[in-house]
C-alpha cells in the first residue's frame, strides 16, 4: 500500500512539475510551437490570418488551371483565340492583388512595429555572444553572471541529472540554460565574437530570431509568460558544427529565479542542480544527491 501511494505521489509531482514539459520540436510538426510570449501568439494569429486568404486564392487559381486546361485545350479549339485586351480582367487582377497585399500590410507592420520597438525600462539585461559553436551568456545588472552553453554530449547526462530525454532531448539539451523569470520583460543584447562568423538566435516559441553578427551589437526582447523549458537553435549557417549550437531558455518563477542568481555567481553548476531540484520535484533532488555522490 505505502508504494502505491508513493507512486501516486510521483506522478502527481510528475504531472504538476513545471520543468516536466519542454517546448521542442516534436515528429511530423507541421505548425508554429506553441506561443510563450505576446509577439509569438501575434505571429501565430497572423499565419492563422493569411491562410484565409491563401487558401482560397490557391484554390482559385488552380480552378482557373484546371478550366483553361479543358475549355481551351488545342481538340475543343482547333483555331486558336486572338484576344489580347480584357479591360475588366485587367481592372480585377491589378486591384485583387493590391487589396490582398494591403490587408496583409496593416497586421505585418502592426506586428513588425511591436517587435521592433524596444522597452523603455526592461527587468533584466542578457547579452548573448555567439561563437563557432557555442554560446555565452551575460547577465548585467547588480550580480553580473556569465557562463557558456554548449550543446549537452551524451556521456555528461547522467552527471548533470538530465538523463529524460523527453525533457532534455538529444542535439537540444544544453549544460547551461539561461534562466530567466516568467512575466518579466528581457532585453537581449546579440553578438558574435570579432574574429568569429554570422550565427542567429533564435527561440521558436518566444517569437525571437536575431543575427549575431561580429562587431556588431543586435537587440531584440521578449516576455515568456509561462513557466518550463525552451529550446531553439543557431539559424544561420556558420560552418560544420552549426546544427550542434542549441539554445536552450529555463523560464522560473521570479523567487526562484532569485535563489539561482544569487548562487551562480560563486557555483554556477551548484546552482543549476538546486534549481533543477526545486523545479523538477523531490525525485529529481534525491536523483541529483545521488549522481553528485558517485
Amino acid at each position: 500500500m505505502k508504494r502505491a501511494y508513493a507512486a501516486l505521489a510521483a506522478l502527481v509531482c510528475l504531472l504538476f512539475a513545471s520543468g516536466s514539459f519542454a517546448d521542442q520540436p516534436q515528429p511530423w510538426q507541421a505548425t508554429l510551437q506553441p506561443a510563450a510570449t505576446p509577439i509569438m501568439e501575434q505571429i501565430r494569429w497572423f499565419e492563422q490570418y493569411t491562410l484565409w486568404f491563401i487558401v482560397p486564392i490557391t484554390l482559385f487559381v488552380l480552378l482557373l488551371l484546371v478550366i483553361v486546361v479543358v475549355k481551351f485545350r488545342a481538340g475543343a479549339n482547333p483555331v486558336p483565340s486572338k484576344t489580347s485586351h480584357n479591360t475588366v480582367i485587367e481592372i480585377v487582377w491589378t486591384v485583387g492583388p493590391v487589396l490582398v497585399l494591403l490587408f496583409f500590410a496593416i497586421p505585418s507592420f502592426n506586428l513588425l512595429s511591436a517587435q521592433l520597438t524596444q522597452p523603455e525600462n526592461p527587468d533584466l539585461t542578457v547579452k548573448a555572444t555567439a561563437t563557432q559553436w557555442q554560446w555565452n551568456y551575460e547577465y548585467q545588472g547588480e550580480k553580473e553572471v556569465a557562463f557558456d552553453s554548449y550543446m549537452l554530449k551524451e556521456e555528461d547526462r547522467a552527471a548533470a541529472g538530465k538523463e529524460d530525454k523527453s525533457v532534455y532531448p538529444r542535439l537540444l539539451a544544453v549544460d547551461n540554460e539561461m534562466v530567466i523569470p516568467v512575466g518579466k520583460t528581457v532585453r537581449l543584447l546579440v553578438t558574435a565574437a570579432p574574429t568569429d562568423v554570422i550565427h542567429s538566435f533564435a527561440m521558436p516559441s518566444f517569437g525571437v530570431k536575431i543575427d549575431a553578427v561580429p562587431g556588431r551589437l543586435n537587440e531584440t526582447w521578449f516576455r515568456a509568460d509561462r513557466e518550463g523549458l525552451f529550446y531553439g537553435q543557431c539559424s544561420e549557417l556558420c560552418g560544420k558544427d552549426h546544427a550542434f549550437m542549441p539554445i536552450a531558455i529555463r523560464v522560473v518563477s521570479e523567487e526562484k529565479y532569485a535563489a539561482w542568481l544569487d548562487a551562480a555567481g560563486s557555483d554556477l553548476a551548484g546552482a543549476n542542480k538546486a534549481l533543477m531540484a526545486a523545479v523538477d520535484g523531490p525525485a529529481k533532488s534525491v536523483q541529483l544527491a545521488e549522481n553528485v555522490s558517485n
